[in-house]
């Protein structure tokens, strides 16, 4: 099942599109906008399948970040896969941040690491394989540090600005796994709750 597949990720204001087919990458586009992306997002995606005279109903599964990141952009990007797998009647893969960012490593252990801000980070162990060795946590980094399996594990510091295209990668090979999800199922992975949410229980 090689198909076609649109990814994207909104979840910093670096954000990116990719267009892939089957597990090759046709194109990823860089987008930056730190006031948000969703009076971008649309117009970039029409212009990317023009330029591959592709319409939306060629594409045969959506993609997003699903997250840890900025709780704005997470929503964004998947309420935007959902809208256009739902309009379409395709399906969707949401993929964590932390594992696209496994994605870019070359040792067998990869521990990814994204600056989750208050002095914390959110961070996991991916294989080379991108299966879950250790949990997705956010806790400061010495302590994450001390929690790394023994051996050489690859620590993976540096956030490329685009992740379109390792999100489109990994999404193909659930799509073509018969893994992705109805666009209802898909949640965000957002590891820590919201600094609103967190600031109300705090005065409950």
């Amino acid at each position: 099942m090689n198909g076609r597949l649109l990814s994207l990720d909104a979840t910093s204001e670096f954000g990116s599109l990719a267009l892939a087919e089957g597990d090759r990458v046709l194109e990823e586009v860089a987008l930056l906008s730190p006031d948000g992306f969703a009076h971008v997002l649309f117009d970039e995606i029409e212009r990317l399948l023009a330029r591959h005279k592709i319409k939306i109903m060629d594409i045969d599964c959506f993609a997003a970040a699903s997250g840890p990141g900025a709780f704005t952009g997470v929503r964004v990007g998947l309420t935007a896969v959902k809208g256009l797998a739902e309009a379409t009647h395709r399906k969707v893969v949401a993929v964590s941040n932390l594992q696209a960012l496994a994605w870019f490593g070359t040792k067998p252990l990869r521990a990814p690491v994204i600056d989750a801000r208050r002095g914390d980070i959110f961070g996991a162990v991916y294989d080379a394989d991108l299966r879950l060795v250790s949990p997705e946590v956010v806790m400061t980094y010495d302590d994450w540090l001390r929690t790394l399996p023994a051996g050489d594990v690859e620590l993976i510091t540096h956030v490329p600005k685009q992740l379109a295209g390792a999100i489109a990668r990994i999404a193909s090979a659930r799509f073509q796994a018969g893994l992705a999800q109805d666009p209802a199922e898909v949640d965000a992975n957002y590891v820590r709750r919201s600094d609103a949410e967190m600031m109300w229980r705090d005065k409950v």
